[in-house]
């Protein structure tokens, strides 16, 4: 096997897929690196099985608004399955076929950096082999979940988003620790699937704090709803676990600690840069690889390394991960030409990067909220429309609820930022990230007429709220 190429990345999940797709497209050789499965967590132990899990809650909820339909109970064991079929049965051989014909080399083991330009890798049979690189290495290994140094916690070996989503059985009691997306989604999706008792634990205020308020203040209520406990301004005083696998306690501040059959911990992630050899090339393993607009690793001579995704901090999506992965491919590939470097924009901030929580009701957002707007210098004016007065809102349903909100900024008449909370809202999403992202001036965006009945009539909506 050659072990030079023109690119090498290390980390074959979906950003470190689309640098290899795209390095080669621009004519260069590649090798791609991974220790565990290809695809990534995203494939196996986030997006993917995540949104296997909590497709069957999300139906339920819409059957049970529209009258003359009725749904029994989740089969959980049937969804288990099907989760099981969406991982492949966490087997990448078709990713490994698939990097194989862009066509690059797949190589198993455990990459990294060992000098400039070069690779070292330590493969399953113990064996270590140095690659080369002649143009760029890229780092894509993603990030890992943090534990937070709570007293008996790590001990207790919680479960974290890649426990959950491969969960093989539905606990009767759960505790989750975090307000935040993964603790959003995966709580719902427990309980939808039998947990008989489920408590959020979050530190802060509400759900969802880094989106507008209202997203999380109607998730709570239908949290409530559901019969999922959630408890805000919580902190967790220590864990206890006697015996590994039994039952965990978990003590609060004030009153009686919590009996629980398993215990999630999603506080948020770090990104994945231990033992990867920064060091060699004069870089911290303890923080995010700092890059510049052109995803090239800041601080680093000779301009040959390269980040994507989460491990640069920047935005920690896989679609964006994705953006960035495409880019820096068309990067390198013309830096290697001689021509001029593509376009990209909107990584500094992050603004421009699109979300989903995929919980009933879903909340998506694109670009600034209002406090970030104002925090940032804009002169803003917000308007907000009842999703639930909406007529083709309506025909979906009794029941359906929801808010949307548009952030304008008031000087340049565009939109800054939206954010709907409502059931099916993902599919609106889109159309909110090309008006941000685009820049589209409020009064052409009056003349992109939305079908009737249909929930994307909110947009005329909006505009006739701000006086269009």
């Amino acid at each position: 096997m050659a072990d030079e190429f023109d690119v090498i990345v290390i980390g074959a999940g979906p950003a470190g897929e689309n640098v290899v797709d795209r390095a080669v497209r621009g004519g260069l050789t590649a090798a791609i690196v991974e220790e565990r499965l290809a695809g990534g967590e995203c494939s196996y132990w986030a997006c993917v099985p995540s949104k296997a899990l909590l497709r069957p809650i999300d139906l339920a909820a819409e059957v049970s608004r529209v009258p003359g339909l009725s749904l029994g109970p989740i089969d959980a064991a049937k969804v288990l399955a099907r989760r099981d079929e969406a991982v492949s049965g966490y087997d990448d051989a078709g990713q490994v076929r698939w990097v194989e014909s862009v066509p690059a080399e797949f190589v198993r083991g455990r990459g990294r950096l060992d000098g400039p330009k070069r690779v070292r890798v330590t493969t399953e049979t113990g064996e270590e082999r140095v690659l080369t690189a002649r143009q760029a290495v890229v780092l894509a290994t993603g990030s890992t979940a943090a534990i937070p140094r709570t007293p008996g916690l790590a001990e207790a070996s919680p479960w974290t988003s890649h426990e959950v989503t491969a969960a093989t059985a539905i606990p009767e009691r759960l505790v989750v620790i975090g307000g935040g997306v993964v603790a959003c989604e995966m709580a719902q999706a427990m309980h939808g699937l039998g947990a008989r008792q489920t408590t959020v634990l979050v530190r802060g205020g509400r759900l969802l704090n880094r989106m507008e308020p209202f997203a999380g203040e109607l998730l709570a209520e239908s949290f409530a709803e559901a019969g999922i406990d959630v408890r805000t301004n919580t902190d967790v005083a220590r864990v206890e676990r006697p015996e590994p696998g039994g039952k965990v306690t978990v003590h609060l501040p004030e009153g009686p600690p919590l009996e629980a059959d398993e215990l999630l911990v999603a506080t948020g992630r770090h990104p994945a840069t231990r033992n990867l050899g920064l060091a060699s090339v004069g870089l911290p393993e303890d923080k995010p690889v700092e890059v510049d607009d052109s995803l090239r690793a800041t601080g680093v001579e000779g301009g040959w390394l390269y980040a994507v995704g989460d491990v640069n901090g920047r935005a920690l999506l896989t679609h964006m991960g994705k953006y960035q992965a495409r880019v820096c491919g068309d990067v390198i590939a013309a830096r290697a030409r001689g021509d001029e470097l593509p376009a990209m924009r909107d990584l500094a901030g992050g603004y421009g990067a699109p979300q989903v929580v995929f919980t009933d009701p879903q909340i998506c957002a694109v670009g600034r909220t209002e406090e970030a707007a104002r925090a940032d210098g804009f002169r803003v004016r917000v308007v907000d429309y009842d999703m639930g007065a909406v007529t083709g809102a309506y025909l979906l349903g009794d029941g359906y609820r929801g808010k949307a909100r548009a952030v304008v900024d008031e000087d340049r008449k565009v939109l800054l930022g939206v954010t709907f909370a409502s059931p099916g809202a993902a599919e609106l999403l889109h159309a909110a990230t090309i008006a941000v992202t685009a820049e589209v001036p409020l009064d052409r965006l009056w003349h992109a007429v939305p079908s009737f009945p249909t929930v994307s009539e909110i947009w005329l909506r909006l505009l006739e709220a701000y006086g269009l």
